[in-house]
């Protein structure tokens, strides 16, 4: 039997059987492999704070930032622990009352952090098979142990599988109304001057971004630190081609919103477009910000003008495109309780 829940918009919804509240096997399973797939991120992190140097070779660069190291490692590990808590928000029963806005936000900067890795280290892999190489076997500088990347990196892409597959039909569940049907049938009343604006500012700030983008991914070193030019390879060509792939998507997604182009195609697709995009290009356009901030003491490795700028640039692009998303959700949500209500 269906049970029925009172939404965020305070109108009943029917909760059907195959919901989180019914925790199904398939859904027992994604959050098992969710929360096991944290565990190497998180048992590394923890043993680097306790001062292991488990991964870490001798001379690296992380030895002479322990106090912070310590911090980067301390946040990054909390951020991890958040998907073992997302997993059980969105597979038990009190899941479903949690408030929309406290769930999105978290949801979303997880989509942000992961699909750039989700998309970017396999290419990187089949890039190494043909011949590409990471750029930095002969920079000098050891980092990380080359195993700690594959063993991390395996663990995030099973992360954003699972973590994602669990949101879609949490989301289905709950939020289903919102993005049935296609574009053109989108009430047009739901688009203001404020959401054209929005998109038009995007598309506009993302061409800053995006030139810089191909420049790099086309060679051209102008704007590059010293030691970020010398140690291009294949990996740094392969993740500037995916951040020029989800500024596309924001931007499109965002105008696609707000000017109800492609008006044939399933509302699914712009929302998806605008969700996925606009959360990899603000969250990983904030987390470089935040990490090149006093991270390198070597004057030729520390980010330049032009590479602040092209993250603070992603970021806001990144922010304005969610704004549309959240304005389209929100609008439709009102118009489905006031139809409900009449």
């Amino acid at each position: 039997m269906p049970r029925t829940r009172v939404s965020s918009a305070t109108a009943p919804v029917t909760v059907p059987a195959s919901s989180p509240a019914a925790v199904s096997r398939p859904r027992r399973l994604l959050r098992a492999l969710a929360i096991v797939s944290c565990v190497p991120y998180i048992g590394l992190k923890t043993v680097w704070i306790a001062g292991s140097r488990t991964g870490i070779p001798d001379g690296s660069v992380l030895l002479d930032h322990r106090v912070q190291m310590a911090v980067v490692n301390g946040l990054s590990l909390l951020m991890d622990s958040a998907v073992i808590v997302l997993a059980l928000v969105l597979t038990r029963p009190w899941g479903l009352r949690t408030p929309a806005w406290l769930l999105a936000f978290p949801v979303w900067a997880a989509t942000g952090l992961l699909a750039p890795i989700m998309a970017g280290f396999p290419l990187q892999l089949l890039a190494r098979l043909a011949g590409g190489s990471s750029g930095t076997a002969g920079s000098g500088e050891p980092f990380l142990e080359e195993w700690v990347f594959g063993v991390v990196y395996t663990g995030f892409i099973l992360q954003g599988l699972a973590l994602g597959a669990l949101f879609v039909l949490y989301a289905r569940d709950r939020w289903g109304h919102l993005w049935r049907g296609r574009v053109g049938e989108l009430p047009a009343g739901n688009v203001g001057a404020a959401q054209r604006a929005l998109a038009g500012a995007a598309a506009l700030l993302a061409l800053f971004p995006l030139t810089a983008r191909l420049w790099w991914a086309g060679g051209g070193t102008a704007g590059l630190s010293e030691g970020r030019a010398a140690e291009r390879g294949s990996d740094f060509y392969v993740l500037e081609v995916v951040y020029i792939g989800f500024l596309a998507a924001a931007v499109v997604g965002g105008l696609m919103l707000a000017f109800r182009s492609g008006r044939v195609l399933p509302v699914a697709v712009p929302l998806g477009l605008t969700w996925v995009g606009s959360a990899a290009v603000a969250c990983w356009g904030g987390w470089m910000s935040i990490a090149s901030v006093g991270a390198v003491d070597d004057v030729a490795d520390q980010p330049t003008a032009l590479m602040h700028l092209t993250y603070s640039g992603q970021m806001i692009v990144g922010i304005l495109v969610a704004a549309i998303g959240a304005h389209h959700f929100a609008e439709r949500s009102a118009g489905t309780a006031q139809r409900r209500a009449a």
